[in-house]
């Protein structure tokens, strides 16, 4: 992000074009977010019960727990250094994702992946308040076992009682949402950190009922040849990033707020392979040690924190997780949709209309549908990455290999002609031409069972496939000259 010397003086800002402007997509001046705030960022989204459902998946597919230990590392290595990647643009111009697509897509083309990443984040903001409001559920079981009555029926795949807490579920993370970007800020910082205590303390928990020698990092649930056990290693790093991608795609939503790239980089570094190392024991640990405890694998964190005998331990275990799953949803489900919506029609969406428009079009989708089993989490993985892989490699071909890291700022505010990025009528057809390919064919392996093994590189092949595509139709208008960046016309230096 470009500083307060660099930042669009209030007499540039008052010629951006209202059909692409309000206050909440133009540049930032509040560039104030330090490692920390990067690192909290990502301490919610991987310390959710999402991201552990994800990971204990892995052991029906048959790898040991060293072996699944390994593919978490790899896949969120990989997820760093494309964090990274994606953080430079939006840090630069201090503007969200929706708005840096601009540059690829058109003023107004940018629409289109805006509102991809938007109708994704339905899924993603439905699975988790569901999973937050399972949580809800036990907690409520286990102190008022006369609820249970209302879990005989159900309609639409969720009983009474499950339809009243994910109700709740659903208004508490509006509440937090509905006070802004300065409220989110501060329940990121506590709502990551918090569920560490909880993990550890079942980690712990576990080890002192079953002994050192109940936690076995040999454990699998299958007997895999050594070619079948690599070839489910590459497959569960894959899903690793593919699980990532939704908020990796809108990193810049968050890195636009970052004091410096150096800021982002250290809060990257911290908060990814550092971060997700001690998580991935401690998931190892606990679904490892669920089978010599319990006498079968658990991979449901609301399941094995359930069993504890204490019930003020298991509330308090489940309120934890409850509010770390809050956190991640806020920030990568609810901020993401809030900006894609809000580009559409910035005059009439506005960053809460927007991020509310989510919140109810998640609902519709009957998420708790699409997370019935690790089988279906890996298909649902499969058909997203379909759609942000062609996203992500567009965007970033076009701001390193086409635009050589240059943006300015102004024109992505102009509507007219003379724009830098007006293309044609305000759409890009070099960039519209390589995406729907790429979403085609990732979604043709997704669907052909015949395929079903290349389906989970539907992220990568995606990526691969819609950078290499817009990088090839777009090469007579690479820039000729590299620099660090541009905002309005002034070149600015990365700090």
């Amino acid at each position: 992000m470009p500083n307060q010397s660099n930042s669009p003086s209030a007499s540039a800002e008052a010629r951006y074009s209202p059909r692409l402007t309000n206050a909440d997509l133009a540049p930032t001046r509040q560039q104030n977010w330090s490692w920390y705030n990067i690192f909290s960022f990502w301490m919610s989204d991987v310390h959710s019960m999402g991201g552990y459902v994800v990971a204990a998946s892995f052991f029906t597919l048959g790898l040991a727990s060293w072996q699944v230990l390994i593919c978490l590392l790899a896949g969120i290595c990989i997820v760093q250094i494309c964090a990274n990647l994606v953080a430079k643009p939006s840090q630069m111009a201090g503007v969200p994702y929706a708005v840096i697509c601009r540059q690829a897509f058109g003023v107004f083309g940018a629409n289109i992946p805006a509102v991809i990443r938007g109708l994704i984040a339905f899924a993603w903001y439905g699975i988790q308040t569901y999973l937050a409001a399972n949580a809800l559920m036990l907690v409520l079981l286990k102190f008022f076992p006369s609820l249970a009555s209302m879990t005989h029926a159900s309609w639409l795949g969720l009983s009474l009682l499950g339809w009243c807490c994910f109700g709740v579920m659903w208004l508490l993370q509006a509440m937090v949402f509905w006070h802004g970007m300065a409220a989110i800020k501060r329940f990121i910082d506590v709502a990551g950190p918090a569920v560490y205590v909880v993990m550890v303390a079942l980690a712990g928990w576990i080890v002192y009922k079953t002994g050192f020698d109940g936690i076995s990092f040999t454990l699998a649930s299958k007997s895999l040849t050594a070619g079948e056990q690599g070839w489910q290693m590459i497959t569960a790093t894959a899903l690793v990033v593919s699980y990532f991608s939704g908020p990796l795609l809108n990193f810049g939503d968050f890195s636009r707020y970052g004091k410096s790239m150096g800021e982002i980089r250290r809060g990257n570094r911290w908060g990814l392979p550092f971060n997700f190392l001690l998580f991935s024991v401690v998931t190892v640990v606990i679904v490892s040690g669920t089978q010599s405890l319990f006498g079968k694998m658990i991979t449901d964190p609301i399941e094995t924190v359930s069993m504890v005998g204490n019930d003020l331990a298991v509330a308090i275990g489940l309120l934890t997780m409850i509010t770390a799953t809050i956190g991640i949803n806020i920030v990568a489900n609810f901020v993401s949709p809030a900006f894609d919506f809000s580009n559409c029609s910035p005059q009439k969406i506005s960053f809460r209309t927007g991020g509310m428009i989510a919140a109810v079009g998640s609902v519709l989708l009957t998420p708790w549908n699409l997370f019935q089993s690790p089988e279906l989490i890996h298909y649902t993985l499969d058909v997203l990455g379909a759609f942000i892989g062609p996203l992500f490699g567009i965007l970033l071909a076009d701001f390193y290999l086409i635009k050589r890291s240059r943006v300015f700022v102004d024109d992505l505010f102009d509507a007219t002609p003379q724009g830098r990025y007006w293309y044609r009528g305000g759409f890009n057809p070099k960039a519209i031409a390589a995406l729907l390919p790429s979403v085609a064919i990732g979604l043709l392996i997704s669907f052909i069972p015949a395929l079903h093994e290349v389906a989970n590189f539907s992220w990568f092949i995606g990526a691969a496939l819609g950078g290499g595509c817009y990088r090839y139709l777009a090469r007579h208008e690479r820039e000729t000259h590299a620099a660090r960046g541009f905002a309005g016309g002034v070149a600015m230096q990365e700090k």
